[in-house]
């Protein structure tokens, strides 16, 4: 990274690593507020934050969150104040593709406020070229370190692969996820249906692990950035019952 302080959401017309960055410069202030010199010393201030974090650290910083939000130990924000701030710029930690279950509210479970997370979400948490964009874009373009894959139990849209439902689209979303079932099921032992919690949990396993290794294989840009050690590309399963995340 280079450490300069010009970043998106400015989106920059300039370039990362010497690689061409094809956005426009199009931020703004919030409607009704004027750019101040705290406001810029306070974006300068977190350009510097973001760009001493490591991947190993924003993966340490996403587990002691995880720790508070598991643990009831929450924090109180000033939220009108980030949400000025965040009008005029970001800096993210990390993305995190995600399903979209509603029972899982992804900032928070990493206890996490405004601005501090990409977060892209689709039923199964696969990967396919729209995702790698916003990927792409999180990364190369506003300077997150991580990338997490969050899976999680009980995930309907891995019950439906495994019962081979048939409904208009989602049919062919569904496809995305035969991998992950074909996967486990050369070393499962035990019941193969969506009535059998492990063999769920195995395949969702599997799913994540297969998207860590699309995304790799499928983006240069990630997989070089990974290689320099810019980025971290991680997998976790989120415990319903606990609100528990395990990397993997």
């Amino acid at each position: 990274m280079n450490g300069k302080t010009d970043h998106p959401d400015r989106i920059l017309s300039e370039t990362r690593n010497g690689d061409s960055c094809p956005f426009e410069d199009r931020s703004e202030p919030a409607h009704g507020h004027v750019s101040s010199p705290a406001d810029r010393d306070n974006e300068a201030l977190a350009s510097e934050e973001q760009a001493k974090l490591t991947p190993g650290t924003v993966v340490e910083i996403l587990k002691q969150g995880n720790r508070d939000f598991a643990g009831g130990a929450l924090t109180v924000r000033n939220n009108t104040k980030r949400i000025r701030e965040a009008a005029l710029w970001q800096y993210p930690k990390a993305v995190i593709l995600s399903c979209i279950d509603s029972r899982i509210p992804v900032e928070d479970v990493f206890h996490r406020g405004i601005g501090e997370l990409f977060v892209v979400r689709i039923a199964g948490n696969y990967v396919n070229a729209d995702v790698l964009g916003c990927l792409e874009f999180a990364c190369k373009v506003s300077g997150a370190k991580l990338i997490v894959v969050l899976g999680h139990e009980h995930c309907g849209a891995i019950k439906s692969v495994i019962d081979h439902v048939q409904l208009g689209h989602v049919t062919a979303m569904l496809s995305n996820l035969q991998p992950a079932v074909a996967r486990a099921n050369e070393t499962f032992r035990g019941e193969k249906n969506a009535s059998n919690p492990e063999y769920v949990k195995e395949v969702c396993i599997r799913n994540i692990q297969h998207a860590v290794r699309g995304i790799r294989s499928g983006s240069d840009i990630l997989k070089k950035m990974e290689d320099k050690g810019e980025i971290g590309i991680v997998g976790a399963i989120y415990h319903m019952k606990t609100g528990a995340v395990t990397f993997l």
